[in-house]
């Protein structure tokens, strides 16, 4: 695929993006019915493998080549003490991650998954949003051609995780931008602030939304005043995969805040995306219902690293499995009744 150069030309590619293969979904749903099962008896399993269906163009798909990759960035709200960990955390967990001991390694090495880690300009911060803008348009334009690049065209699933001091304010910050409501709703207590600590960042989510409101036109807009580098990075592959007709798994709040923007900015972008799991911050189920999406699974996660989506790789590779390899009813010999 061509690059782009602007947030106008990213918009275009998202905007010119294919559509699932109708022929295909509807081969995938014929074949749903005649398998040898009651109907429905699989529940949102029917539903799951027929939507991946349409976005392989295959009837009868197989799902052997999932892809996990992790941005890290750093952020320059941390200057506001809304997080209980320093930024030089970030550092220390993506060396983490490229020796195989976090969460997110085990998660991807069981189920098969391929995964990638894509530190972001760690040493340049971006800006303090309740300062002005987070990112300048060419720094942004940088990180999502960063996640853009990223994604693996041999890939059939893409699931995108993060590492970022702070982003949880970021994420917050996006949900009040794009969904209005007080701060109060959209923070948490994200690596573990205490009440002091929520109430921080509050403060810090409504001054950075008051701040940058002239510059916020749209989904991409909020995303570059109030987001980070990673944020930004998963918004990119996210695009990209769409442009490919690759499925992808949303993790939790804060990958979902920066598929929230594309969304935002194009209707009907995340259309190949399902949410792999509705984490324990509290925003997350908030954010996921102004989305539309309802979680795979809710296992009071708020990890973060792409590890609950991840998780869900499971269940889609299961939904796969029997939609492709079941028998059906003719093939079997067994009476439809």
């Amino acid at each position: 695929m061509a690059d782009f150069s602007s947030l106008e030309q990213f918009r275009e590619c998202l905007a010119q993006a294919p559509d699932a293969d109708k022929e295909a979904k509807a081969g995938a749903e014929a074949r749903n019915v005649q398998l040898t099962k009651p109907p429905g008896a699989l529940g949102r399993l029917e539903d799951l493998a027929i939507w991946y269906a349409g976005w392989r163009g295959d009837a009868r798909p197989k799902l052997e080549n999932p892809q996990v990759i992790v941005f890290a960035g750093n952020h320059g709200v941390t200057a506001q003490g809304v997080s209980a960990f320093p930024a030089e955390v970030t550092e220390q967990m993506v060396l983490n991650f490229q020796h195989g001991g976090a969460a997110i390694n085990q998660l991807s090495k069981a189920f098969g998954a391929k995964m990638d880690v894509h530190a972001l300009s760690l040493n340049r911060p971006t800006a303090d949003f309740t300062q002005g803008p987070a990112m300048s348009e060419n720094e942004f334009v940088e990180a999502l051609l960063a996640g853009w690049h990223a994604v693996d065209e041999g890939s059939d699933l893409l699931v995108t995780g993060e590492m970022g001091i702070g982003n949880t304010t970021s994420a917050a910050a996006i949900g009040c931008a794009l969904f209005g409501g007080e701060a109060e709703d959209w923070v948490g207590r994200g690596t573990g602030v205490d009440d002091a600590g929520l109430a921080l960042k509050a403060r810090v989510v409504r001054d950075g939304v008051k701040m940058n409101g002239d510059a916020m036109s749209d989904g991409l807009g909020v995303l570059r005043c109030l987001g980070g580098r990673e944020l930004a990075g998963m918004a990119g592959a996210i695009a990209r995969a769409r442009v490919e007709c690759i499925p992808v798994i949303l993790d939790g709040f804060i990958c979902s805040a920066a598929a929230a923007c594309l969304e935002r900015a194009v209707p009907g972008a995340l259309d190949h995306a399902v949410a792999g799991h509705q984490s324990a911050e509290a925003a997350h189920a908030r954010l996921l219902k102004e989305l539309d999406k309802a979680p795979l699974l809710q296992l009071g996660m708020r990890l973060g690293e792409g590890s609950g989506a991840a998780l869900a790789i499971g269940v889609l590779k299961g939904a796969v499995a029997c939609h492709s390899g079941m028998a059906t009813f003719g093939e079997a010999g067994v009476s439809e009744g």
